[in-house]
């Protein structure tokens, strides 16, 4: 028997089903192509089409395909041979592919298809990922990769090309696919025999498609009874859970997504605090960080005690908590952005806590549950730029801190410039305030001939010039603060 997936492939992208924003944008970037000449990226969990769009495009468009998946070596000089020849507007036979520059014959172009594009690695694929980004900068003919985690391939390749997102389908959307191919194939169905085959899938079509195949073979009927009732062992992906908990489902069901999802209770709670500001109103993201502040209380649990079976306690709240914190579903379309995973990140925490404790007058606890979350929340992404050089400037911050604190990227010129400008603030302070101070004691120094003589015995007390001048200047006089000094300096 002929597998359906290829047999009733979409011949043309009208007939991609469940991605309409997402075939309309690609068919967008295939005729403006001229224009930008950029390689595309269509990622998305596996089975909702991405491939099937690819070729269905290519026959749209009248061109060529060139295909190179997981099944081939792809290492730099295959990719060079292959792929490389097609992008740099040849055919495979080394003859030259009429009207590839821009404003030719866009008929006679080849539309290269690199799959798995996140997933090149290892000595197998040795020099792939750089030979693929170098060609997708220097390609004449258009490209598309086709990959399942966007933020899994290398930073370099995802700023060289332009992505669109493919959603998992719907079960609405996949039941017509499955009952026309019912009808093509002459078999009688229950209707919900349709429907329960598309909601086992979890908006798989491709799954659900050989199911469909699966339970009608040897028939010419299929009813309910005839479905496997059992779940597909099947990951949820995290824009899909962003979505789920941020936008669509009750906490109930928000929390079985948050089960479905392969990532650690730690991550998950990383990815919602990180963009839910960006769906919540101020109300609902007020709620929604009490439910963090307490996910984050059990994630510190779990990390001192290494008992994980607090982590059920994390997701209750980073994913029940959170959707319950909203007032309704909300529609529209979020691009959601990756939290800072730094390799270093725990020291940069630690680093961070440390300070914010040491100018605030707190414990280190307080500073990582109660202040660190504020300041997350009030610097969000920089924003806005004057608090975020306030906070800079109060805990003496470089841009690794600031970028863990804001979420922002540690290298770019926004982190770099509120760490100038917060630098610039604490000299002028210092200089503001010292009233002379330190020209003081420079003079006394001078006239006492000791002062500045690191070798000079200990006062009577014990105690080193050197350490006097440092408790002088740090205010450690013995006397009590209202251990608030570095959060009501920078407020």
């Amino acid at each position: 028997m002929a597998d359906w997936t290829e047999k009733y492939r979409p011949s043309t992208l009208s007939e991609v089903r469940g991605n309409d924003k997402a075939r309309d944008a690609f068919a967008t970037w295939a005729r403006s192509w001229d224009d930008h000449r950029e390689a595309v990226v269509l990622h998305g969990s596996p089975g909702v089409g991405k491939t099937s769009a690819a070729h269905a495009l290519a026959n749209d468009m009248g061109w060529e395909t060139v295909e190179l998946n997981a099944s081939d070596q792809r290492t730099a000089d295959v990719i060079e041979r292959f792929a490389g020849r097609a992008a740099r507007n040849a055919t495979l036979g080394g003859s030259a592919a009429g009207g590839g520059a821009a404003g030719g014959d866009t008929a006679s172009r080849q539309l290269v298809i690199l799959d798995e594009a996140d997933n090149i690695h290892g000595n197998y694929d040795r020099g792939g990922a750089s030979a693929i980004t170098e060609l997708v900068k220097e390609s004449g003919q258009p490209i598309v990769l086709i990959a399942n985690e966007f933020y899994d391939m290398s930073r370099g390749l995802r700023n060289a090309t332009q992505e669109i997102e493919f959603r998992d389908v719907s079960a609405r959307s996949i039941v017509p696919v499955l009952r026309d191919v019912c009808r093509k194939e002459g078999i009688e169905f229950e209707p919900d025999a349709l429907q329960r085959i598309a909601e086992r899938n979890r908006g798989d079509l491709r799954g659900a498609i050989n199911d469909l195949q699966a339970a009608t073979e040897g028939r010419d009927s299929i009813a309910v009874e005839d479905v496997v009732t059992g779940d597909r062992d099947k990951a949820l992906g995290l824009f899909p859970f962003l979505d789920a908990v941020l936008k669509e489902e009750s906490a109930e069901e928000a929390l079985q997504s948050a089960y479905a999802v392969d990532e650690t209770p730690d991550d998950l709670t990383k990815w919602v605090e990180n963009n839910v500001l960006d769906v919540y109103d101020p109300m609902e993201a007020v709620r929604a960080y009490d439910f963090l502040a307490n996910a984050d209380v059990w994630l510190g649990r779990v990390r001192a005690t290494q008992n994980y079976s607090y982590w059920r306690y994390a997701t209750d709240n980073a994913a029940a908590g959170v959707a319950a914190a909203r007032d309704g579903t909300k529609g529209g379309w979020t691009r959601y952005g990756r939290p800072q995973f730094w390799a270093s990140s725990d020291a940069t925490a630690d680093e961070v806590v440390g300070r914010i404790a040491a100018a605030s007058g707190c414990s280190i606890a307080t500073a990582r549950r109660e202040v660190l979350p504020f300041l997350q929340t009030v610097t969000h992404h920089c924003k806005p730029r004057d608090l975020t050089v306030a906070m800079a400037a109060a805990y003496d911050l470089d841009e690794a801190g600031v970028s863990f604190v804001t979420g922002s990227g540690e290298t770019t010129n926004k982190v770099e410039s509120i760490v100038a400008d917060a630098q610039a603030r604490r000299d002028q302070l210092i200089e503001d305030n010292a009233d002379g101070a330190f020209a003081g004691v420079a003079r006394e120094a001078v006239d006492n001939g000791s002062k500045s003589d690191p070798t000079e015995p200990e006062s009577p007390d014990g105690t080193s010039d050197d350490e006097e001048h440092s408790e002088a200047e740090n205010g450690d006089d013995g006397s009590e603060d209202d251990g608030q000094a570095g959060l009501s300096d920078f407020l």
